[in-house]
């Protein structure tokens, strides 16, 4: 999973008044977690969720040299994926149709090339090759095995953290919890009978918010490309059709059912609008995004139901 070197830029809208109930803090997958429960959380519960976290940053680090992206990288094979695995790599799919291929998760050598390294070195290094073509050429995903025909770095970067979130989740409602918010650096998902307000914050100003929503029963997943920057025009947003970072688009924000979605999504709108998501996500209010482009300007769906600022 890529390491964020800084929160992503969704927050509390609450003054900062701190959220009631219990307060679960640790770090993970290079990001600091917050868990928000009314009562605090079982000592087995804490366990479940950390040796889910960890079981699935053995799968898909590319910063781990014991993880199974590192072993599909070494050579060209045929690997059994973890049995989460499908619902990542479909929603790939879908991304990359919506974007025209823009969205892959083959750009793991070329963050590499481009310094965003295991040793977070941030020079541009090596062969400076593009992305490889994502077609059953090159990645064959039969929905359990992943067949490779030349060695594949994967990073699962665009969707990886939201779809731990939803993971996460999922062992919170296994425990009995019903009312809960994860925070993962800026990929939110709440649960239960009352919405949180939070703020959009401003691309080049944290002190300020571009707007406010509010999240019930949903996930809220935020990208932008000065969060993990380390050079002229260089960032973690790749263009796979060309290997270059995202130039036209410097924040964005979804609305989803789950996070998975959520966090797919805005890191999709740095390559195609809500028209295009709509088309291969539905047009319904289920997914609201926004968008904040580098002319200044601020696109939004028509479903989107917060309120931006002028």
């Amino acid at each position: 999973m890529p390491r964020p070197e800084a929160q992503d830029h969704a927050r509390s809208a609450e003054s900062g008044r701190s959220r009631a109930g219990a307060s679960l803090c640790f770090d993970a997958i290079g990001a600091p977690w917050e868990i928000v429960t009314p009562e605090p959380l079982a000592d087995e519960t804490v366990g479940q969720i950390h040796a889910r976290i960890d079981a699935f940053d053995a799968a898909y680090s590319r910063f781990r040299d014991d993880s199974l992206v590192r072993r599909i990288a070494k050579s060209p094979g045929r690997y059994r994926l973890p049995d989460d695995a499908a619902p990542l790599l479909d929603l790939y799919r879908a991304l990359h149709r919506a974007t025209g291929g823009a969205v892959s998760p083959l750009v793991g050598h070329r963050l590499e090339h481009l310094g965003y390294d295991r040793d977070y070195s941030f020079r541009v290094t090596g062969d400076p090759a593009g992305v490889p073509v994502w077609n059953d050429d090159t990645a064959l995903w039969d929905g359990v095995f992943l067949t490779t025909r030349e060695p594949l770095l994967l990073d699962v970067g665009a969707a990886g953290k939201g779809y731990l979130v939803d993971l996460v989740a999922g062992v919170l409602d296994a425990s009995g919890a019903r009312e809960y918010v994860i925070d993962a650096s800026g990929d939110l998902l709440h649960r239960g009978d009352h919405a949180i307000r939070i703020a959009l914050e401003h691309p080049s100003d944290s002190t300020l918010a571009i707007g406010v929503v509010e999240l019930s029963n949903a996930a809220l997943c935020a990208s932008a490309a000065n969060r993990r920057t380390w050079g002229d025009g260089l960032h973690h947003v790749i263009d796979a059709r060309t290997g270059a970072p995202a130039s036209e688009v410097v924040a964005t924000w979804a609305i989803a059912p789950t996070a998975l979605v959520a966090d797919g999504l805005a890191t999709a709108l740095f390559f195609a609008g809500p028209a295009a998501l709509a088309a291969e996500f539905g047009p319904d209010g289920d997914v609201e995004t926004v968008s904040v482009h580098s002319d200044g300007s601020v696109r939004y769906s028509p479903t989107f139901g917060g309120e931006l600022f002028e």
